[in-house]
């Protein structure tokens, strides 16, 4: 085989990285600090179920994802269901997501839910993103749905969701995720969304196997603490003070965490990625004896909810017992990220019995928290120009993380797309 490559990072687009390398003939060594593969699609035990920390669901879009799943044979544990949506506003949870709901949602007038229609159709036809992209999305989403749909539909999601960056958004990546979910339906009036047969962990198994069998090795437990550069180019990797050559490094970490290990990029570089801004998150997962709602998605705009919305997980795919996910959305530096988990089990507690007060006490039969400090990047306007290329002044060096494929929002198969392109670009060299 080829050259050996180090990629840093085992999520998924580190594994797609290692994986198209392999394809490509070179032989990846994948560096990861967490003790598992996975990053935020890695999967723990709770309580005999093996489930994700932080949920995820998939399109019928998402190319990238399902060609890979057929590439390494388990495109058969692939699954779609219709899903249902709802609103919880007002003290009730009101159906959601298409013509029918928003005619009957209560609490909007008949105009305002006629131009806030109009802006779902159109996001769902439009393909070109640039000109939204030095848009701003509270603006935008303002001028469109007009003042009465925003204050009821959008203001909450935007606060609780990004906080004082809020006013400093990008339309583009705000549009993107409306396409995505409109795309994903059979009809207007009917959602399919998709899961994987065992979770993530099937794909994170299945790709970690064929980097293993074909000559890559992937190493848990090893953060890299340095990227040796000499004479502007890579030189060897550094992991708990032992130095390893390499000629080529691709980074898939977050992108704050780069100037810390490459302290030797030119200053512009890192001051880039310093700049990038990012969203923690602490989400909250609930496992109950009885459904919560009938619903996969609920969004929510009310004053004693601190969050945008929740997901229950077990309306898609059916798990035993009743799973929710509830993320809370909190700047790093948010006094309410450093308190406890028990401060944030006992609020989702209280949401839930809010929204169906027939749970009792022993409907809820545990609760855990994940954290996640670098969970969702800023996309400000003009975003995809603030990033240095992914092809640095390095020779062999190539850093991306979830920042790169905007306008689209984080996701599985965006990963895999890059990951993918990021081996070929190191190939080719």
């Amino acid at each position: 085989m080829g050259n050996r490559v180090a990629v840093l990072g085992a999520g998924p687009m580190g594994l797609a990285t290692a994986y198209e390398l392999i394809r490509q003939g070179h032989r990846p060594v994948v560096f990861e600090a967490d003790d598992r593969v996975g990053g935020m699609t890695a999967a723990f035990d709770f309580s005999g179920l093996m489930i994700e920390r932080y949920y995820h669901f998939h399109c019928t879009s998402d190319t990238a994802f399902l060609d890979m799943l057929g590439e390494l044979g388990i495109a058969d544990r692939m699954r779609w269901k219709e899903t249902r949506m709802a609103y919880w506003y007002d003290g009730r949870l009101q159906s959601w997501g298409n013509p029918v709901a928003l005619l009957k949602f209560r609490g909007l007038g008949l105009l305002a839910k006629f131009r806030y229609g109009l802006f779902a159709f159109l996001c769902t036809r439009r393909n070109n993103w640039e000109p939204l992209d030095n848009v701003n999305a509270r603006e935008w989403v303002l001028r469109w749905v007009g003042p009465e749909a925003y204050e009821i539909l959008w203001r909450r999601l935007f606060e609780y969701k990004f906080h004082h960056f809020t006013n400093n958004l990008s339309a583009a990546w705000i549009w993107s995720r409306i396409r995505r979910l409109g795309r994903s339906r059979y009809s207007i009036f009917r959602e399919k969304l998709g899961y994987l047969e065992g979770g993530s962990d099937t794909f994170l198994r299945a790709a970690s196997a064929f980097i293993r069998e074909n000559g890559g090795d992937i190493r848990l437990q090893s953060p890299v603490s340095r990227v040796h550069i000499r004479n502007e180019a890579v030189h060897a990797v550094e992991t708990e003070g032992l130095i390893e050559g390499f000629d080529r490094v691709i980074s898939t970490i977050p992108l704050p965490f780069v100037p810390r290990i490459m302290p030797d990029l030119p200053q512009p570089v890192r001051d880039a990625y310093a700049s990038v801004d990012n969203i923690a998150v602490v989400c909250v997962i609930v496992k109950l004896a009885s459904s919560l709602s009938p619903n996969f998605w609920i969004n929510i705009n009310d004053p004693e909810m601190d969050i945008p919305g929740l997901v229950e997980y077990t309306n898609l795919q059916s798990l035993g017992d009743h799973v929710v996910y509830v993320p809370f959305y909190l700047p790093g530096d948010h006094p309410s990220y450093a308190r406890s988990d028990q401060w944030f089990t006992d609020r989702v507690c209280a949401y839930l019995r809010k929204i169906n007060p027939g749970l009792g006490a022993t409907d809820i039969i545990e609760v855990r928290a994940s954290r996640y400090r670098f969970a969702q990047p800023v996309c400000e306007p003009g975003f995809a120009r603030k990033l240095p290329p992914i092809g640095l002044p390095v020779k062999g060096l190539w850093v991306a993380d979830t920042s790169y494929y905007y306008p689209e929002d984080r996701g599985i198969s965006e990963s895999i797309e890059l990951g993918r392109k990021l081996a070929i670009m190191a190939a080719s060299c």
